[in-house]
């Protein structure tokens, strides 16, 4: 009998392996274990290519990238902007005077190398103006949860179009602190402890050139020791990856940073830089020992932008969307037997649990319902035994009146009677007596005649 061929291992299907090899790696999914084999290729496949077409596709599609500008009126956030980006988006001057906070939201398309981002700078008008500040982060708050449940609603819908859907979520907080050189200012802790978990804050201090380097020092050292001690969490420049962890460990060290913006060009030299000038001497944005304006254009734009986008979706939203399917009854709860419930069974069961709850309520309604029924009958018919038992007797008292009234009736048709009997009798009387007088007076005429 022949032997049959022996094939490779690599070409054996998994199914007819007894055990794994001991060099095979095993990855844990939940309680359930997966084999997975590490192959060697006998010649070019190709899929060594993922990374050029993912770029060509992400360079088609373009990027989009949202920024949110926190600070007084006044402070610097349009000038840093056009600054960061090179330049001059359409603002119009707030004023000192706006009743409450608003969020203005503009979106832009700006190309370089052929590269496509689609730019959106929402900036807080009217923040920290008002006497009473004690509200002005909700619209903040609320716009930020607005732009989640939007894109959530969108991925709920049995059609998502999500690769043409415009992410409107903030990517990035730039929160810009006045440079008092004392402290952080009630709103300031607030709002950012409010915002902590639903965006990526980075705090800059404003307009640098107005404090000095040792005051400035001193300032950024107790700024980040308030900002722990009030438990405020501040976006931290990624470390694990190896090309970018050495900068970015550095960067974190030097939070949060001091700029300076401006778009006017002074020649310094034989070249043109972005520069303030004052009577004492020119501030230059891009130079490192007067701000920090380049380490932030750096750290913001060059190296950490994919990360604040990622870390917005990862970590901001799904805290939002987890919170929120767990307001509406879904939970990844575990049935009989160790297995997963699965998204249907969850809804059916909170279906089913919605059903027994609108039934509960409906019968309890129901028995208040015929209760107050009841008790509104008793009190009808109480009231309407009070009335009839008041008619009762205002019957008996008219009946009684009527009596009396029939009784005087009578009495007095009595005494009319009586009385016309009596003046009959005089008037016959009086006629009596008036005929003899009459008479007698005739007699005497006729006398006296003859």
């Amino acid at each position: 009998m022949d032997a049959s061929p022996e094939l490779p291992r690599h070409l054996v299907p998994q199914s007819n392996l007894g055990m794994r090899s001991p060099q095979s790696p095993t990855r844990e999914t939940g309680k359930h274990s997966e084999n997975v084999r590490s192959l060697p290729l006998s010649g070019h496949v190709g899929f060594d290519s993922l990374p050029d077409q993912l770029v060509r596709r992400s360079i088609q599609q373009g990027f989009c990238f949202n920024i949110l500008c926190i600070g007084e009126t006044g402070i610097g956030k349009s000038t840093l902007i056009n600054t960061l980006f090179n330049t001059n988006f359409e603002e119009h001057e707030s004023t000192h005077f706006e009743p409450s906070v608003k969020l203005k939201a503009q979106t832009y398309d700006i190309n370089e190398s052929n590269v496509h981002l689609k730019l959106t700078v929402v900036n807080t008008v009217g923040f920290g103006d008002q006497i009473n500040k004690e509200d002005s982060y909700m619209p903040i708050v609320d716009y930020i949860d607005t732009q989640f449940e939007a894109y959530l609603q969108e991925e709920l819908k049995i059609k998502r179009l999500l690769y043409r859907y415009h992410d409107s979520r903030i990517h990035v907080c730039l929160y810009f602190i006045a440079p008092t050189g004392h402290s952080l200012k009630s709103l300031d802790l607030i709002t950012m402890k409010k915002l902590d978990s639903k965006v990526n804050i980075i705090p800059v201090i404003a307009k640098a050139d107005m404090i000095s380097k040792s005051e400035l020092h001193k300032f950024k050292i107790k700024l980040m020791s308030e900002l722990v001690s009030n438990g405020v969490q501040i976006y931290q420049f990624p470390t694990y990856d190896e090309t970018i962890s050495k900068l970015n460990s550095s960067m974190n060290a030097q939070l949060p940073f001091a700029v300076v913006g401006s778009m006017e060009e002074i020649k310094i030299g034989n070249k043109m830089v972005k520069a303030r000038m004052y009577p004492w001497g020119i501030v230059q944005v891009e130079n490192e020992s007067h701000c920090d304006f380049v380490k932030l254009r750096e750290m913001l734009i060059c190296t950490n932008m994919e990360d604040l986008r990622d870390q917005t979706h990862s970590r901001h939203y799904e805290l939002y969307r987890r919170c929120k399917l767990e307001e509406m009854g879904f939970q990844d709860n575990m049935g009989p037997g160790e297995k997963p419930v699965s998204l249907q069974e969850t809804y059916e069961a909170k279906r089913h649990e919605f059903f027994e709850e609108q039934q509960r309520k409906e019968e309890e309604m129901r028995q208040t319902f015929v209760q107050r029924v009841r008790e509104k009958e008793t009190v009808l018919k109480e009231a309407e035994r009070e009335l009839q038992n008041r008619f009762e007797q205002l019957k008996r008292l008219h009946q009684d009146e009527r009596g009396n009234l029939e009784d005087k009736r009578k009495d007095l048709q009595e005494e009319v009677n009586e009385f016309n009997k009596r003046r009959a009798a005089a008037e016959l009387l009086q006629a009596q007596g008036f005929g003899s007088v009459g008479n007698t007076s005739l007699k005497k005429d006729r006398k006296t005649f003859m």
